[in-house]
């Protein structure tokens, strides 16, 4: 069974950077289409960022909250995606999960792992 690990969170001032890493036992998803979600307290998940499979052109889509502040990427020989997050708002506290979706839609296809959690603050 797959399991996505995340890392890469912590505790971060505004205007801080950081750069989460996803990878997974179980499954060599080099190439596949990826994405990272959050979920706040109280709130419900929600897609942060999309990178579709080599195949389909390695597209990267971010929700717009987030676009301009962050990038997402894949490194193919190590297994890995990575989220890069820069000038981090206190509204970016979250828990930031990565899974495995489909080029056509971001529904998640592995169960979730454990999250990383980002926390902004002064």
């Amino acid at each position: 069974q797959v399991q996505p690990v995340e890392s890469g969170g912590g505790l971060v001032q505004p205007g801080g950077s950081l750069r989460l890493s996803c990878a997974a036992t179980g499954s060599i998803f080099a190439g596949q289409a990826m994405a990272w979600f959050r979920q706040a307290p109280g709130k419900q998940r929600e897609l942060v960022a999309r990178i579709t499979s080599i195949t389909s052109g390695g597209n990267v889509n971010y929700a717009y909250s987030v676009k301009s502040r962050v990038t997402t990427a894949r490194d193919n020989a190590e297994n890995t995606v990575y989220l890069q997050m820069n000038n981090l708002e206190p509204e970016d506290t979250a828990a930031y999960y990565c899974n495995r979706v489909s080029d056509c839609n971001s529904v998640p296809r592995w169960h979730w792992g454990q999250g990383t959690q980002v926390t902004v603050s002064s």
